[in-house]
């Protein structure tokens, strides 16, 4: 078995106890607030992303544009 795969994700005994310490140190009050802004974090990633992939199609999309000879 690779040893980087067992060491790159936490098993669940190792979740439990990372939620446990973020519960401590945030607090209950303080953890949907963290939640919500991190929500708000990815949105705003995904929107820039979408934003960039459509401008990109958009421009291959569009045809060049003839320059008009006077």
């Amino acid at each position: 078995m690779n040893n980087v795969l067992l060491l790159a994700m936490p098993s669940g005994m190792e979740w439990i106890i990372i939620l446990f310490a973020v519960l401590l140190l945030f607090g209950g009050k303080k953890i949907p607030e963290l939640m919500r802004g991190v929500g708000k974090g990815i949105r705003e990633f995904n929107d820039a992303k979408n934003n960039v992939s459509r401008e990109i199609r958009d421009g291959m999309n569009d045809e060049p544009k003839k320059s008009e000879e006077k």
